[in-house]
C-alpha cells in the first residue's frame, strides 16, 4: 500500500472515530469505557506476540514501545472506570 493511501485511512478513521465517540450519551460511556479497556488488553496481546517474533532490533524495539503504551492505555483505561463507577456507589451516611 502507497503511504498516501495509508494516511488517507488513518484521516478517515480519526474523523469517525471523533464522530462516534462525541455522539456517545453520558449513560452508555461507562460500558463503552470498559468495553474499549477489553480491546487495549488485546492490542496489548498483539504487540507482546508481535514483538516475540521481531527479526530486527528495530522491530523489537518498536514492539517495546508498543507494549508499553498499550500497557499505559490499558492501566488508565482501567483507572478511569473504577473512579467513574465510583461516582454511582451511594455515599455512606456519616455518624454523628
Amino acid at each position: 500500500m502507497s503511504p498516501i493511501l495509508l494516511i488517507l485511512v488513518f484521516i478517515i478513521a480519526t474523523f469517525l472515530g471523533y464522530k462516534v465517540i462525541s455522539e456517545v450519551p453520558t449513560l452508555l460511556h461507562t460500558p463503552l469505557m470498559s468495553g474499549t479497556n477489553a480491546i487495549s488488553g488485546v492490542t496489548l496481546l498483539g504487540a507482546l506476540v508481535s514483538t516475540a517474533f521481531a527479526a530486527s532490533n528495530k522491530s523489537k524495539t518498536l514492539g517495546f514501545i508498543a507494549i508499553v503504551l498499550a500497557t499505559i492505555n490499558l492501566v488508565g483505561g482501567f483507572a478511569v472506570t473504577d473512579r467513574m463507577l465510583k461516582m454511582f456507589k451511594k455515599k455512606e451516611a456519616v455518624n454523628k
